[in-house]
């Protein structure tokens, strides 16, 4: 996996990180394309995923979450209690806004696994963990030319597979919190935790509509988002954010994204001039395994002077609250204050 496609996905899940749309669960349209029904008493429970059903009889029990340089999925089930139902993880960041969690994520069994050269699990591995559910970030993990099981083959062992929102179609620039929820959504009803789902959902909408209430009305800054230490291309900013789920937190933080229209994509590709001919009013960066990127952010405002982000020394670092993923309601928070502290002065 190219660096460029590693940290394309991080987004995508990266960044649900990232694989159905913004609608919940329940049908399937063009922009959600997983959908679930249940019978009272639990199970069966049958979705559709990306083209393709699955049957649950019961509540998977020997879980494999595969890498896709997300930690969504595993971010997800954790939220939700049912880290003992894993059997192998490949997701980590190091870092995370929820208190514990990357703690909690390192001490999940990696099942002893030597990652191909696309840093997942390959074909024979999988198939000898003897897995019920596997969790892909996007269909990539699925692929038979890329040296991964494909559904169907685990299907042949009795292992349900799922792909996470927009992964589908690998295109996380469409990426919403909405997303977020849906993959919520969709583990609460296989693994018959729904309540845990809707209650984690719920509060996620309230605490959001909170601070979206603060900010109302005022002036939206202008934001750059972009990862530490980080080239992706040819340009000097390579790793700059410019479409998905990233946009709907800004939006709902009171802020824009400042190089939105600079790529169709979720990455632009930017030369230093055209970003020091930007206003930036705020600096986001994005940790993704850098060994200081509160150093990189200082950095930056140091080398753009003229940004009003320098002038107020506006910027703050996040990790993976800003992806797809059960922490995006911090991820609103944490960038609302940055953006207007007066909104949260209290007396």
């Amino acid at each position: 996996m190219s660096k460029k496609r590693l940290v394309a996905v991080v987004l995508a899940g990266a960044l649900c990180l990232v694989t159905a749309g913004c609608a919940g669960s329940s049908t399937e349209t063009a922009s959600d394309k997983s959908s679930t029904s249940a019978s009272g008493s639990g199970y069966p429970v049958t979705i559709t995923n990306c083209g393709q059903t699955e049957t649950f009889t019961k509540a998977p029990g020997r879980v494999v979450v595969m890498n896709g340089a997300s930690v969504a999925e595993v971010s997800t089930l954790l939220a939700l209690g049912l880290g003992d139902r894993i059997v192998a993880n490949e997701q980590s960041y190091g870092m995370s806004e929820v208190a514990g969690r990357a703690e909690a994520i390192k001490a999940l069994p990696t099942g002893g696994i030597k990652l191909n050269d696309s840093y997942d699990i390959p074909r024979e591995a999988m198939l000898g963990l003897r897995p019920d559910f596997v969790m892909s970030v996007t269909s990539y993990g699925f692929d038979a030319k890329n040296g991964f099981a494909t559904r169907r083959q685990l299907e042949t062992v009795g292992a349900n597979s799922y792909i996470s929102p927009q992964g589908c179609d690998d295109d996380p620039s469409k990426m919403t919190v909405s997303d977020s929820y849906t993959l919520l959504r969709d583990m609460g009803k296989i693994f018959n935790v729904s309540d845990r789902a809707e209650k984690l959902i719920a509060a996620s909408e309230k605490s959001i509509a909170a601070v979206s209430a603060k900010v109302q009305g005022e002036k939206k800054p202008k934001v750059m988002v972009l990862f530490a230490n980080m080239s992706m291309g040819g340009n000097a900013f390579s790793s700059v954010v410019a479409k998905g789920i990233i946009n709907d937190i800004l939006t709902k933080a009171g802020g824009t994204n400042a190089f939105e229209s600079a790529s169709k994509t979720t990455f632009a590709d930017l030369s230093k001039e055209k970003v020091a001919a930007t206003d930036v009013d705020a600096l986001v960066v994005i940790s993704y395994n850098s060994p200081d990127p509160t150093a990189y952010a200082k950095q930056l405002l140091e080398e753009f002077p003229q940004w009003p982000a320098a002038e107020n020394n506006a910027y703050t670092v996040l990790s993976d609250s800003i992806y797809l993923g059960p922490g995006n309601d911090l991820a609103v928070d944490r960038i609302a204050r940055l953006l207007h502290p007066d909104a949260f002065r209290t007396g």
